[in-house]
């Protein structure tokens, strides 16, 4: 009897002592028994966004990536400010972003930052459109505000910038036209041992600076910044931009990417690229050594689009609470005072007070003129929704065509989520791609098998989306084999574009999770024979994805080097988001 009086003592006193943790234990912040050491931190969204219900408070900022040095600098002061809303510390975290990728991210419910900071204003107007469509209401309760000035215009390397009278000579749209498009390209300059003007820039759909660039392209050919969506369609201004196109001949989802890529190929690749100035500044101090010679930005002289990268607080939203919303409130504050718009200058960028005094690194020693401002280059409108609309559409009508071969891995190894994550990715990149594009489809175990050598996808995109939507997985790796059987089959598709006059863009996206295992063609054998020896801003670009954690990625990434692509590295979850960004390459 004593034992089971003790016994009924001991429950009601852990009972006892159960009920107080629970009342007391959470305001010191301890774990709860049996959840394994987690700390309880209230109600919160899918992905974890909405604060803590107690200690700190979760601010997350999605910004433009051409800002990057600036925000990661204020974001880690005003972390160190401790900041607080009542009792709790604000925590600042900031993921550096494409402004279109984000948007649809933001709009798909990708992310949920309590901050959205895109490149120019334009993404806002079409981002609240398109939210009060689905919602009928906006994401934010006040009007986002500017940041920060960062104007696009042409990287160039110096010589070729000075060749054409920079820094004092104007330089126009109508100047990077006539000489892409010039068959004797810098001869007609007295310089014709740099061969024909090569150029690139991102891809409007995607990239802040290829919409912004291209705004300002049509706007500078028409030579009227009051344009109609109707107008953008004019035959002056669309046989103007297909020049340009035919002769571009390099996209890409970044800014970075385009010049990460003139730093690693120099000047027999690339010799200009359409990108924001705090970008070319940029690389010609962080990264001068590896350039082979200096960079120039040229502010195009009939006007360009001083992109402001306007702040956005998503208060609206069901995933932002009332003190998340109180905190990224104090970070706009905080990020608009004159020290921090100070900052701005040694993070290469404008501020928006033009009474602050321009220094180092904007200057010309470093490649821009500090002495441009919207008084001697003005500053083009940002694009409408409608504006935008018609300047991508007028892009994709224009631009060059690509050739594309997907080659897919369908070996052993390949076998359960791999090939069913994969199958679902590549079928949309499929139906993503331009109907007037080519597209064929090869797969490969321990043989090579084509779907379909490319045709129109016009043509084809529906029968190959049904045949990989079924594709099964079994057998070796005959990846080096492959590679040269893509590479060939593409070589006789340029030869034959060639023999026609057709100017196109080729690449092979080749997807693969494991190494070769048939022997048939050794790594040496194909580096040697099946791939060129130097990158050709023209010739077949292979763009890898390393599929899981098995890929050869030091294969991999070779074979993108040398043909200038661009390697990628991809699970289940993100196979999507990298075919999404080669789209934006093609």
């Amino acid at each position: 009897m004593k034992f089971r009086q003790v016994l009924s003592f001991l429950v009601i006193l852990l009972a006892v002592l159960f009920v107080a943790y629970q009342q007391f234990g959470s305001k010191l912040n301890l774990p709860i028994p049996g959840t394994g050491g987690i700390t309880t931190t209230g109600s919160g969204s899918n992905n974890g966004n909405l604060s803590n219900s107690s200690g700190t408070i979760n601010l997350s900022i999605a910004s433009s990536s051409t800002k990057r040095n600036w925000m990661d600098k204020i974001v880690a002061d005003f972390n160190r400010q401790n900041n607080r809303v009542g009792k709790r510390k604000i925590i600042a975290t900031v993921e550096h972003v494409t402004s279109g990728g984000s948007m649809n991210a933001i709009l798909d419910g990708s992310i949920e930052p309590v901050i959205w900071s895109p490149g120019d204003d334009s993404w806002t107007k079409q981002f609240d459109d398109s939210w009060k469509l689905d919602k009928n209401t906006s994401a934010f309760s006040e009007a986002c505000v500017s940041t920060v000035y960062a104007p696009l215009g042409f990287a160039m390397w110096r010589p070729m910038a000075e060749t054409l009278g920079w820094p004092d000579k104007p330089i126009g749209w109508d100047t990077i036209v006539d000489l892409a498009s010039d068959p004797n390209g810098w001869a007609s300059y007295g310089r014709p041992e740099w061969g024909k003007f090569t150029f690139g820039h991102t891809h409007p759909a995607y990239a802040n600076s290829g919409l912004m660039s291209m705004t300002g392209f049509v706007y500078g050919i028409a030579k009227n910044n009051q344009l109609t969506a109707n107008e953008i369609y004019a035959s002056d201004v669309g046989d103007a931009m297909r020049r340009l196109e035919q002769n571009t001949s390099k996209y890409g989802k970044s800014a970075p990417a385009l010049l990460e890529l003139m730093a690693k190929k120099g000047t027999s690749y690339l010799h200009a690229a359409a990108v924001p100035e705090a970008d070319t500044i940029k690389f010609n101090v962080e990264r001068g050594d590896e350039l082979s010679l200096p960079l120039a930005f040229i502010f195009p002289s009939g006007g360009t689009i001083w992109a402001n990268h306007p702040l956005c607080i998503l208060d609206k939203t069901d995933w932002v609470d009332a003190e998340q919303a109180k905190a990224a409130q104090m970070f706009r504050d905080y990020l608009l005072a004159p020290e921090q718009q100070k900052l701005a200058i040694d993070n290469y960028l404008r501020p928006l007070d033009s009474s602050i005094p321009l220094h180092a690194p904007l200057s010309l020693e470093n490649g821009t003129d500090p002495r441009v401002t919207t008084a001697t280059v003005p500053a083009l409108p940002s694009p409408s929704l409608e504006i935008a609309n018609a300047v991508v559409d007028l892009f994709k009508i224009t631009k060059r065509k690509a050739t594309i071969l997907v080659a897919f891995d369908v070996s052993g190894s390949m076998e359960g989520e791999k090939i069913r994550t994969a199958r679902t990715a590549t079928v949309e990149f499929l139906q993503r791609l331009d109907p007037k594009d080519e597209v064929g489809v090869m797969v490969f175990n321990h043989e090579l098998t084509f779907l379909a050598e490319p045709q129109p996808v016009a043509n084809v995109a529906e029968d190959l989306a049904n045949r990989v939507g079924s594709l099964l997985a079994d057998g070796g790796t005959n990846l080096y084999g492959a590679v040269c059987g893509a590479v060939k089959v593409i070589k006789e598709l340029q030869q034959r574009d060639l023999a026609n006059g057709d100017s196109k863009l080729y690449g092979i996206v080749l997807l693969s999770d494991g190494e070769d295992t048939s022997g048939v063609v050794t790594e040496n054998q194909m580096f040697a024979t099946c791939l060129p020896n130097g990158a050709e801003i023209d010739g077949v670009k292979i763009f890898p994805i390393a599929f899981g954690d098995s890929a050869n990625e030091r294969v991999l990434r070779k074979m993108a080097e040398l043909t200038a692509g661009k390697m990628f590295t991809a699970d289940q979850n993100s196979i999507a988001k990298v075919y999404l960004s080669i789209s934006a390459e093609q």
